[in-house]
């Protein structure tokens, strides 16, 4: 049986092994994001992309825990990159981490060990307490960045069924996967889930406010102002014409889409605009049923011409 492989330029080429990754859910995508981890496992299927999930993986800490205490936290992600880099078979494993606070977490824990040799002493010997070791080989990638960069906006347009044509998508991206590492996109005016959306057809919204933070934990703790935070980002893309919030960020999503109802009553307005992941849309380009994209987890339905 013929196998392929993805080049550096995103060219798949034939007579080799295909690329596989390793897959770091997080907690999020098996809880509240639950339609993020059922639509993007769909849409890597479709493009006969292998993704195998870490074994024994655990809570990166997410960034709030840094912040309480950094050593630990750091200990949390760094042992999921060792279980990751063990199971490639020291191949060097591609991580995927879709959530941004997972995918954050782990870049600081890799940077900390590679940077701070105090630090990396004390990190790399509880893992060998453990049974575990770490050698830096592990690369922690978004799915956007392998999208666009390993598989390519040509196969992806190519697997599109059913273009979104007539869907206004403003894509936003959050403040933390593009920042303060903009490892694959411009960490002011990143671009790539825009270029993504517009390769399965749908017209992009031009706004400033896509790396905008939408209050994060502050919708836990004082959620007034996260509340404002996320209501400016709406309102912003409503005022632009947008028919889809599009996001990669199970928080973003949640503050966006869930207190809507509330947001209308604190600003005395009707907002009713969908928020979905960016994966659930390249799936209903894709042709696959809303059902299986976790369409029907959303608060706000989306109604468009495009949906299936």
């Amino acid at each position: 049986m013929e196998t392929e492989t993805m080049a550096s330029n995103g060219k798949v080429m034939a007579g080799e092994k295909p690329m596989k990754y390793f897959y770091y859910p997080g907690c999020s995508l098996k809880s509240t994001g639950r339609a993020y981890e059922e639509s993007l496992l769909e849409v890597f299927k479709a493009l006969d992309v292998d993704l195998q999930e870490i074994d024994d993986w655990n809570c990166c800490g997410a960034t709030a825990y840094m912040a309480v205490d950094d050593m630990k936290a750091s200990a949390l992600a760094a042992r999921n990159l060792a279980l990751a880099e063990m199971q490639s078979n020291g191949d060097g494993a591609q991580i995927i981490a879709p959530c941004s606070a997972c995918y954050l977490v782990l870049l600081k824990a890799q940077k900390a060990i590679k940077e701070k040799k105090e630090k990396a002493n004390v990190l790399l010997e509880a893992m060998k307490n453990n049974g575990l070791y770490y050698t830096g080989k592990a690369k922690v990638r978004h799915p956007l960045d392998v999208l666009v960069n390993d598989i390519g906006l040509e196969k992806i347009a190519a697997r599109t069924q059913k273009p979104l044509k007539g869907m206004r998508i403003a894509s936003y991206y959050g403040c933390q996967f593009v920042r303060p590492y903009s490892t694959f996109d411009e960490p002011y005016n990143p671009q790539t889930m825009d270029m993504l959306m517009a390769a399965l057809g749908a017209d992009i919204v031009d706004w400033p406010l896509k790396t905008r933070c939408c209050g994060g934990t502050l919708t836990g703790t004082i959620e007034a102002i996260g509340q404002r935070l996320s209501y400016i980002l709406l309102k912003e893309a409503e005022k632009r014409g947008a028919d889809v919030v599009a996001t990669a960020c199970p928080l973003c999503q949640f503050n966006l889409e869930c207190y809507q109802d509330s947001m209308n009553r604190t600003f005395e307005d009707n907002l009713n605009l969908p928020v979905a992941y960016f994966t659930q849309l390249m799936g209903l380009a894709f042709g696959i049923s809303e059902k299986t994209l976790g369409f029907e987890r959303l608060f706000v339905p989306l109604k468009t011409k495009a949906a299936v």
